[in-house]
């Protein structure tokens, strides 16, 4: 497993209730883009329409070597299908109507050739919880440097 993006300020500002994992449709060029490492989902969001989840505003920069030059920044950022099970859209359309939760992309990652996409049901937080993740996360790194001074890590 190959782990192209991650959306790291999702785990921050969101608390996940739930992961999926999704197969996404991609063209032949904007594959090889993605396995040089040239995609970002730090902005991106999912919505259900019409029965099917699209990934909106990832981006993925135009391969190089491509033949179709015509390419614009807004094909870049496109709408993308997300392959998901039927039960599992009908499952998650139904815990985020009921408990407002939102659907965010947390990793991109290439599993036995396939691009997939790990999405999460999430929960926003609230102020005071990110101020407490930040001072876990200083608390934490402080330990770490003490022990690391002392030669015991």
């Amino acid at each position: 497993m190959k782990i192209i993006c991650q959306n790291k300020k999702a785990s921050f500002s969101y608390e996940f209730v739930s992961l999926y994992q999704a197969g996404i449709v991609l063209t032949g060029s904007e594959i090889k883009s993605v396995r040089e490492g040239h995609m970002s989902i730090n902005e991106a969001f999912c919505v259900i329409r019409r029965g099917q989840v699209y990934l909106k505003n990832a981006y993925i920069k135009q391969y190089i070597h491509s033949y179709s030059g015509y390419q614009t920044s807004s094909e870049e950022t496109r709408d993308r299908v997300l392959l998901l099970k039927k039960h599992e859209i009908n499952a998650i359309k139904s815990k985020m109507e009921e408990k407002g939760l939102t659907l965010v992309p947390t990793k991109a990652y290439i599993d036995n050739q396939y691009l997939k996409l790990e999405i999460a049901l999430a929960r926003g937080k609230k102020l005071y919880d990110k101020r407490e993740t930040i001072k876990k996360r200083d608390v934490n790194r402080q330990i770490n440097r003490h022990l690391s001074d002392m030669g015991m890590k």
